[in-house]
């Protein structure tokens, strides 16, 4: 059993279930709070999912082991798994999380509904191709 490949697939997975929710527009978005709700957590799941990822293939190729989740995407930045635009993306993208998770003061409905509209598939794709390159 390969657990890249079954992390990718679950992202992948994801992502997929998430755009089939996602409003048109951000005023749909705001008015239905089940629909907000399930983008929000489907936006948890993808990130968490992404972290996950990062660590697989930190241990996959005896990389330096990251202290906390965002140091993780540093490390494939340092080892030239990944750009230092899309490390900054991801590790944004995990503060963003972690506000939603968290409940950290008042969550920006617009930026997060930017987030996942504009940035996440994006990003997300990027990453999960460039993690396709490597040989496991």
């Amino acid at each position: 059993m390969n657990k890249v490949k079954d992390k990718t697939e679950e992202v992948e997975k994801y992502i997929q279930e998430l755009f089939k929710i996602i409003p048109n527009n951000f005023k749909e978005y705001k008015i239905n709070f089940k629909t907000k709700a399930a983008c929000e957590r489907y936006f948890e799941r993808i990130i968490e999912s992404i972290v996950d990822l990062a660590f697989l293939i930190i241990k996959e190729n005896k990389f330096q082991t990251p202290e906390e989740d965002k140091q993780a995407f540093d490390i494939l930045k340092n080892e030239n798994v990944i750009s230092e635009i899309l490390a900054t993306k991801l590790k944004d993208a995990k503060g963003m999380r972690n506000i939603i998770a968290h409940e950290y003061g008042k969550i920006d409905d617009e930026l997060v509904f930017e987030s996942i509209t504009k940035e996440l598939m994006k990003d997300t794709n990027e990453f999960i191709n460039l993690i396709k390159k490597l040989k496991f």
